[in-house]
């Protein structure tokens, strides 16, 4: 499918910008949707040099806000058809440190969940009045199964989870195609904060390319990378008694 018109929240995000640079090797209108106007010039302008012949614009908003998502998707975004949509943000809290504050808690399921689900819905609203499209919404695999680790966080994807089904429900056998992407552990700056920690951080690059080629295959689902599919069925469907005695 030729990409002519691509919408990007969280456009500042590392996964995001390494999409964006794949998508961008054939000239296309791009629009950039993120909070910080510095760090969105600075991704445009990278953008730009990358791809000269296409067309980048950048937007900002607060994404917790209902009535300036709408009104961005609505006047902001080319009246013409959306080929492809990518709902991109979010972040990773300290899980201890969520637990103790019920403000950063509520802010951490807010940004995980229900601002990627208020995109969704503007977006694919935008999409049925143009005559189809295809969103992706990156979630995480942290939401096949709450663990004690990150169970915040999780359990925000589960919900990503849920909703993104329900939309692929609503919308099949239409022009609108939605996907899920489930990223393992990526080497970003959101996890730059895990240090040595890190459980084999795959590298941005690569699971940007696993998110493009999937995407270019209209898949539903999409584990990046591929080997995640697997653990996480391993996860989901070990039994409770041994799932309680590890340290995950």
């Amino acid at each position: 499918m030729e990409l002519k018109n691509i919408v990007i929240i969280g456009a500042t995000s590392s996964i995001a910008q390494h999409c964006a640079r794949h998508w961008l090797a054939k000239p296309c209108c791009v629009l950039l949707v993120g909070r910080s106007e510095e760090r969105l010039a600075r991704v445009a302008d990278d953008l730009r040099v990358r791809s000269p012949q296409s067309e980048i614009s950048f937007a900002t908003l607060d994404f917790l806000d209902p009535l300036a998502v709408e009104s961005l998707v609505r006047n902001a975004v080319t009246p013409s058809s959306i080929d492809l949509a990518l709902i991109a943000h979010g972040d990773l809290p300290d899980q201890e440190q969520v637990q103790r504050d019920l403000a950063g808690c509520r802010d951490a399921l807010a940004l995980n969940a229900i601002s990627p689900a208020l995109f969704a819905e503007a977006l694919v609203c935008k999409m049925e009045q143009t005559g189809g499209g295809q969103l992706v919404v990156i979630g995480s695999v942290a939401g096949d199964r709450g663990r004690k680790s990150n169970y915040i966080y999780g359990s925000a994807k589960a919900l990503l989870d849920r909703y993104v089904q329900g939309l692929q429900h609503r919308f099949s056998g239409s022009a609108i195609t939605v996907t899920l992407v489930k990223p393992g552990p990526t080497s970003t700056p959101m996890t730059a904060h895990l240090g040595d920690a890190g459980p084999g951080l795959a590298p941005v690059e690569s699971v940007a390319q696993c998110i493009v080629q999937g995407v270019g295959k209209g898949k539903l689902v999409i584990y990046a990378p591929g080997k995640w599919a697997l653990i996480m069925m391993v996860i989901r469907h070990l039994p409770r008694f041994i799932f309680n005695k590890l340290d995950i």
